[in-house]
């Protein structure tokens, strides 16, 4: 027998192991039901020319919705103009947008992270942008952003900031920055909870140690704070980046199927519903959710690296 050959798992630890995938499989059967089944049949509709008016008779196409070179003439999604446009729109979206949430709800969450009077109704006034429904938030602020009756160039015509009413939602070189502020303003309460989650289980003896020796607080936070609350911050974002990466109703409600704004989700739903081109919309689909899949793993790479090296 190798001397360096696992022992055996007692009892205790087979009925453990029996146990937990007693209670996995069946969310494993629903999350193959729920998301796994619709993925595998967008890959598949991909590689057909099926249209929204008669999916029965979709004809294998191989790659075509993909990339196809005739006549000397490159097509499909992968050769579209717009479908990059709105690859450079979500990734500058996510990337942005992100960054923001990230600095404002660590700001955040280091201000609730004090003690003072009233803290646990400020908390609770700090989720009200999360909790309002995406496309009530996006309609709230269509409304503010008018540039005809909203508040918003009501307020900065009044102190004097610009001499004309700003088409914010409709001028292109500020419809995408109109978009990122409502986002920031909408998920960075989010951030803010799962930071000042991480920041509650913080032990306090290194915080007094740090006090007694009079370290800068500044320093406390780059030396002690931020390196322990990093591997909860790096989850944080990540939720973020997927839920950027896919960003739909927002841009939607905001601005339509404008160009300046269009994300891969928008782009993808003007194919797959107004041109009813189901093959290439799930083309479009699933190379949405191949780059969701990619930024992913490159962002956890990176992560995982500078945690070893920590």
């Amino acid at each position: 027998m190798n001397a360096r050959s696992q022992p055996r798992p007692s009892p205790l630890t087979r009925q453990r192991v029996r146990t937990a995938w007693l209670f996995l499989t069946p969310m494993l059967i629903t999350l193959a039901l729920v998301a796994g089944w619709p993925l595998a049949r967008t890959i598949g509709f991909s590689f057909t020319d099926a249209n929204l008016s008669d999916l029965s008779s979709a004809r294998f196409v191989g790659f075509e919705n993909y990339l196809v070179h005739d006549e000397g003439e490159w097509y499909g999604v992968l050769a579209d103009g717009e479908w990059w446009n709105a690859v450079w729109n979500t990734l500058k979206f996510a990337v942005i947008s992100v960054t923001l949430e990230t600095l404002l709800g660590l700001i955040v969450a280091l201000t609730l992270n004090t003690p003072f009077k009233r803290r646990g109704l400020v908390r609770a006034a700090v989720l009200i942008p999360w909790a309002i429904p995406t496309i009530v938030s996006a309609k709230m602020w269509g409304w503010m952003l008018h540039d005809q009756f909203g508040i918003l160039n009501h307020l900065l015509l009044g102190i004097g900031l610009i001499s004309a009413p700003l088409a914010w939602t409709a001028n292109p070189d500020l419809a995408l920055t109109a978009v990122i502020l409502v986002d920031v303003w909408k998920t960075t309460p989010f951030m803010t909870l799962l930071i000042l989650a991480a920041l509650q289980m913080l032990p306090t003896d290194c915080y007094e140690a740090a006090r007694v020796d009079g370290v800068h607080p500044l320093k406390v936070f780059f030396k002690v704070t931020l390196p322990l609350i990093k591997p909860a911050l790096m989850v944080a974002v990540i939720f973020r980046l997927l839920d950027a990466l896919r960003i739909f109703d927002l841009i939607y409600v905001l601005t339509a199927n404008s160009k300046d704004t269009m994300s891969m989700s928008v782009y993808a739903r003007q194919q797959l519903v107004d041109f009813q081109a189901v093959g290439y919309g799930s083309a479009a689909s699933t190379l949405l959710f191949l780059t969701v899949v990619l930024c992913t793993m490159l962002y956890i790479s990176f992560s995982r690296v500078r945690f070893d090296t920590n």
